[in-house]
């Protein structure tokens, strides 16, 4: 993704910040006032490509300081991944362990970073639709829905990680504090999210996957509408078959292709890097090593997952993980491709790799999902045909009729499809299983688990920033 460098107010931890020149990396400062900034229609989207910036983050292996550079989506698998059956830390040193094992408390500096990280998504947000008038006026629709897709993106992700939390829609001031720091219900902020990406499908097109698209928005609803409390699912099958249906999207043939061919025929949406770039690379996938990244092995695959690679995965499965030693690490990322046969090639820690927000088989089995409607099984042809393309894909035998596919079925299926693409968190949560799995998996692995672990702790450092107007979450 093309780096934009320019002046811009965001905010990070909830406050007001100014920026250095490049723009990701905010540094405590001062108001800096932007309307001179914003001039024209070019200034317009040079504001919503800093939106993805803030969503790509800053690679730690070139900024380390933890307090000044906020880190986007590259640490979403340790808050999501990893605190699942699926991954774990090589070792219980530093605080990104903590995940795997349930230590994540209050001062975390992670899920702090996380955070700071989605807030600052949704201030570039804000402040693009605040000066939305600049743009030409054949381009404002299509800015305005870009900009909303991207702060339902970053709510979204926040309400499912965290619950209740402040819902920001403009651009406010640090003495605003009724509405920086009131937690807001997760209804009201569905509410939003909703209405933002049903804006962002009239408008939006599919120029773009590695920017937002009509499908992206489609897609992103539809996980909306099978997560709230009261979901639609019949919302959720229209959204689905109506990507189906643009024949615009197909499984590729080869299982590697969907990681290592970026912005296939598969890809929805897609978060941008590039190999060797300081400001544009990703460090993730050197993490996901036992050797080659900043600590000993992170999103290391536990047993469990490997069994069930043995049952359901097939083809998947020699392309979802490699053995090293006595870890078996995630395959989907190897840095820019290269394996532990050329010690993850050269500079594995600046690596390119697209990170994959949505693709075309998460779409399929959703499809499936939607149609069993919070049933136990369907008998419904047009599940059968999405879970089979899926399937046949994997080389996986099919359920045919008259054979139900049961929801059992499609949690595995989900499972090995899209193992390390921090989706088996949500997706234990949504159908109402995390408590259970998640219990059994920790008295599996001698942890200690218990229902609060289902949501983060609001960041202390937020809550003393707002002193004490922020609430904390039950047991943190």
């Amino acid at each position: 993704m093309k780096h934009i460098k320019y002046i811009a107010v965001l905010v990070s931890g909830m406050m007001l910040f100014s920026c250095n020149d490049d723009f990701l990396n905010p540094v405590p400062d001062s108001v800096v006032v932007v309307d001179q900034f914003f001039n024209n229609d070019d200034d317009v989207l040079a504001g919503i490509i800093g939106i993805y910036d803030a969503i790509q983050g800053v690679n730690e292996d070139t900024e380390t300081n933890s307090s000044n550079f906020n880190r986007g989506v590259q640490f979403e698998y340790l808050l999501t991944e990893m605190r699942t059956d699926n991954t774990r830390s090589a070792t219980t040193e530093g605080s990104k362990a903590d995940f795997h094992r349930y230590l994540v408390d209050a001062n975390n500096v992670e899920v702090e970073d996380y955070y700071a990280s989605s807030y600052e998504i949704i201030f570039r947000a804000n402040t693009v639709l605040k000066f939305i008038d600049k743009a030409d006026a054949a381009n404002r629709a299509k800015y305005t829905a870009e900009a909303k897709f991207l702060r339902a993106y970053a709510y979204f992700n926040l309400v499912r990680l965290f619950g209740d939390v402040p819902l920001i829609t403009s651009v406010v001031g640090p003495e605003e504090t009724d509405v920086l720091f009131t937690r807001v219900d997760t209804a009201t902020i569905y509410n939003l999210i909703i209405e933002d990406l049903q804006e962002a499908i009239l408008n939006l097109d599919s120029t773009y996957k590695s920017r937002a698209s009509t499908a992206a928005a489609q897609a992103l609803l539809a996980k909306v509408y099978l997560t709230k409390q009261s979901p639609d699912y019949l919302g959720a099958q229209q959204l689905c078959e109506a990507i189906i249906g643009s024949m615009q999207f197909s499984l590729m043939p080869n299982f590697h292709d969907v990681f290592y061919s970026e912005l296939n025929d598969e890809i929805l949406f897609a978060i941008g890097y590039v190999a060797g770039n300081t400001a544009e690379s990703q460090g993730f996938s050197s993490e996901f090593t036992t050797s080659v990244g900043r600590q000993d092995g992170l999103n290391v695959i536990n047993d469990n997952l490997i069994a069930d690679f043995g049952l359901y995965g097939g083809d998947r499965t020699a392309e979802s993980y490699i053995t090293v030693g006595s870890f078996y690490e995630v395959a989907k990322f190897l840095p820019n491709g290269f394996g532990l046969a050329d010690n993850y090639g050269p500079n594995p820690r600046q690596a390119g790799n697209d990170w994959i927000v949505s693709r075309y088989a998460d779409v399929l089995l959703m499809h499936v999902e939607a149609i069993m409607a919070g049933g136990t099984q369907t008998t419904v042809q047009a599940a059968r045909d999405s879970f089979n393309e899926v399937r046949l894909r994997a080389n996986m035998p099919t359920i045919d009729a008259p054979d139900a596919i049961t929801k059992q079925d499609l949690i595995n299926e989900r499972r090995v499809e899209l193992a390390f693409e921090n989706h088996r968190f949500f997706d234990l949560v949504r159908f109402g299983i995390a408590n259970s799995v998640l219990s059994a998996h920790a008295t599996e692995m001698d942890y200690t688990f218990n229902t609060r672990d289902l949501l983060l702790p609001i960041p202390a450092r937020e809550i003393n920033i707002s002193n004490g107007l922020l609430s904390q979450n039950p047991g943190y």
